[in-house]
């Protein structure tokens, strides 16, 4: 593990400057021009990490009295769904709040950090990201690209749904043949163990699952998958933390319109995206456990994953990860390593 940087240090200060310009504590500069960008999300409107999206948009907007301007959208309205890191590099958008794992294409250790099986926990992973280099691996696997990101801009959020499904899972052998929507490393591991495993966007999974193309699917956690109604469309909701112990998302930044923006505008801008991811998190934890008995008073069958099933997908996920260590780019294995080597620490001390 790495100690806190000196820089870690002072963005900590910075982050105190900009709560209290935030807070109207100290006069914007005058005679300032206004900036206008665009910030897109991953997701449908009712999905809570687009509501906090545009929350951090307006927040934004109001703390710099408009000499920021966010203008937020909701995914799929400015370029297709998933595609929000492709529009921030060619300056289509400005920012965007999506899940490194849509970015596979791009980047093979996308995955990693991301919705992943064996991952870090959220309280773990945003520590990692924030303090133990995660920022700066992540920005150094997208050199060359015109993005970038910083410490404060992941929100960890709660351990993903296993999957909501039409099938009662009894046995590892009930993940023979599954149509379901898996995303990232998360739908490769399940693949190699069987599954028929598909990408549909998150909303696309209601009619998805209502027109019988698919039998299961991930989403996210509780808290967003009560609000998007997938107690209709699903009899049976399935829980653990081995697929997906955490849903991270990550702000992402134009680089070159980031370098253009006022010093202090800077400093507003990384704070309140700090707190915002925060609180997202925060808020979807307590979401979560009151949603598992909205999930039950609705009808839903609320269980727990076979054990056999999370043994095997632990299993194939750590022959999974080996492998890539040794086949990837080196940026994979630099990455893979530095969470391993925390998540071991972290444990550790529990």
């Amino acid at each position: 593990m790495k100690p806190r940087t000196m820089r870690t240090l002072i963005t900590t200060g910075l982050a105190v400057t900009a709560l209290a310009l935030a807070a109207g504590i100290g006069a914007a500069p005058a005679q300032a021009k206004n900036i206008v960008w665009k910030s897109s999300g991953h997701g449908p409107a009712s999905d809570p990490s687009q509501i906090y999206h545009d929350k951090l948009c307006n927040a934004i907007t109001e703390a710099t009295g408009g000499r920021l301007t966010v203008k937020p959208f909701v995914g799929g309205s400015i370029v297709p769904a998933y595609k929000e890191l492709d529009a921030v590099d060619q300056g289509v958008l400005q920012m965007a709040y999506t899940c490194p794992m849509y970015n596979l294409d791009k980047w093979s250790a996308a995955g990693l950090i991301s919705s992943r099986p064996g991952g870090l926990p959220g309280e773990a992973l945003r520590t990692w990201f924030n303090y133990g280099g995660g920022a700066e691996l992540l920005n150094k696997m997208m050199e060359g690209y015109n993005v970038m990101t910083f410490p404060g801009a992941l929100s960890p959020l709660p351990e993903e749904v296993f999957f909501h499904s039409k099938v009662k899972l009894e046995s590892l052998d009930d993940l023979k043949g599954l149509k379901a929507r898996c995303m990232g490393d998360g739908g490769e591991i399940l693949k190699r163990m069987g599954a028929a495993t598909v990408i549909i966007p998150g909303g696309e999974l209601y009619e998805a699952m209502q027109r019988g193309t698919i039998d299961a699917f991930e989403y996210s956690t509780l808290a967003s998958n009560w609000k998007m109604h997938f107690n209709e469309v699903a009899p049976y909701v399935y829980l653990s933390p081995a697929r997906a112990p955490s849903d991270p998302q990550v702000f992402f930044v134009n680089k070159t319109a980031w370098e253009k923006l006022p010093e202090d505008i800077k400093v507003i801008v990384k704070a309140l995206i700090d707190k915002y991811t925060q609180a997202q998190h925060e808020y979807l934890v307590y979401e979560s456990v009151q949603a598992v008995e909205k999930f039950r008073e609705a009808g839903n069958q609320v269980y727990k994953v076979p054990k056999d099933i999370e043994d095997a997908l632990n299993a194939e996920a750590a022959k999974f990860y080996e492998e890539k260590s040794q086949s990837e780019p080196p940026i994979f294995a630099e990455i893979y390593n530095s969470m391993k080597e925390f998540g071991e620490a972290y444990n550790a001390i529990k």
